[in-house]
């Protein structure tokens, strides 16, 4: 299947940008070596969004239209695997009902609570960095973020067995596809200043310690843990830029 095509199924499918109208999603799963390009446009729409909005109104403003955009670029896509893997950790024991209350479709206190802090959170950390570098810090986060997955997939199993529906998520990036989504991923980063570099080590290390959690407790990952590993991995970005910037 040739390259292009394999990206326009990825954005078609991880977001709601339009794409070709014939597609093959049976070729489904080996599109997720383009999340880290997906977030290069997802998070480069996103950076403009902010970028005009700051130029009418205060700077909390512009980003929390800045994040409303990305969301409804992506249909909250890993938004709702955040919530779910919440609801799904926070109130389940065991294997077996952890994964059956990620799969109800409705949201509970935990998914509630876990989306409000870390909107929050994401809020205050972007409006407290300089206007100037919100645009460039958004398009790293959003690319980078999106390796996360990738690196959970690669190293474990799907937790769920017998499940259809899953075939999105059941695939194993190969070492070179995943050298060239991590190359992909990690390039936005020169955009910003060298020191900020330094922000990809919390964040593997976070995305580590999530993946040896839901291992611990559900043998492998789920769509929903994918997408949480990526809304975390975002978090952790913007935690340790807002860090590193008073070196700068």
């Amino acid at each position: 299947m040739p390259q292009l095509k394999q990206f326009f199924l990825a954005l078609s499918f991880y977001t709601r940008l339009p794409g070709p109208k014939s597609q093959d999603y049976t070729k489904l799963p080996q599109t997720t070596v383009y999340l880290p390009l997906v977030g290069w446009l997802v998070g480069g729409i996103t950076a403009l969004s902010f970028y005009l909005a700051d130029l009418l109104w205060p700077q909390v403003t512009a980003v929390i239209l800045a994040l409303i955009v990305g969301i409804f670029l992506t249909g909250a896509f890993h938004e709702d695997g955040f919530a779910d893997v919440c609801d799904g950790f926070g109130g389940g024991w065991g294997k077996q009902r952890i994964l059956e209350i990620m799969k109800d479709s409705y949201i509970g206190v935990y998914g509630v609570v876990g989306l409000l802090l870390l909107f929050l959170l994401k809020i205050s950390l972007l409006d407290s960095l300089l206007a100037t570098a919100v645009p460039w810090v958004l398009l790293a986060g959003h690319s980078i973020s999106r390796l996360s997955p990738l690196l959970l997939m690669q190293r474990y199993d799907y937790a769920r067995k017998c499940d259809s529906k899953a075939a999105v998520a059941v695939y194993k990036p190969k070492g070179q596809q995943l050298l060239v989504a991590t190359l992909t991923a990690l390039l936005p980063l020169a955009l910003l200043p060298p020191v900020c570099v330094l922000a990809i080590i919390p964040v593997f290390a976070i995305n580590w310690y999530v993946g040896r959690y839901f291992y611990r407790y559900i043998g492998g990952y789920t769509g929903d843990c994918l997408g949480a590993s990526q809304q975390i991995s975002e978090t952790v970005f913007y935690l340790s830029v807002s860090a590193l910037w008073i070196f700068i």
